[in-house]
């Protein structure tokens, strides 16, 4: 049985409200980024985690070249780690809570960011439908 949204709930504005968020600027964390995929044929969400430093104009610069990395099109540098889980909470639990401590993120807006990501990758999983990382 479905459960109906609630009258008071509207989803166009949810998603515009989101939209324009999502337009914010924000602090790049200096221990890196992710770059969030699904492979539907493993059942899994998986998530690249790549280094970078932030350069004087806060852009991710590669580590190697210094030079500012591309926002758009793949990436030809390779990733420090690759983490996948079935669910967007035991995604969070290995990168959040391994055993050594060591934590690919060091700022609370992109640790929140990530977790968000990682439920809209899951849902896209469950439903079948495209996920596009925001």
């Amino acid at each position: 049985m479905a459960i109906a949204p609630h009258p008071a709930v509207d989803a166009a504005a949810l998603t515009a409200l989101d939209n324009q968020l999502s337009k914010r600027f924000i602090q790049l964390d200096p221990a890196g980024y992710f770059l969030i995929y699904l492979d539907r044929e493993a059942g899994l969400i998986c998530a690249k985690h790549f280094t970078n430093i932030i350069n004087d104009k806060g852009l991710a610069c590669d580590p190697v070249t210094g030079k500012p990395l591309p926002t758009r099109g793949k990436s030809a540098r390779p990733e420090t780690q690759v983490y996948s889980g079935r669910t967007a909470k035991e995604l969070c639990i290995k990168i959040f809570e391994n055993p050594d401590g060591d934590c690919p993120i060091s700022y609370l807006d992109h640790a929140a960011y990530l977790g968000r990501e990682f439920t809209r990758a899951e849902i896209a999983l469950v439903n079948g439908s495209d996920y596009v990382q925001d």
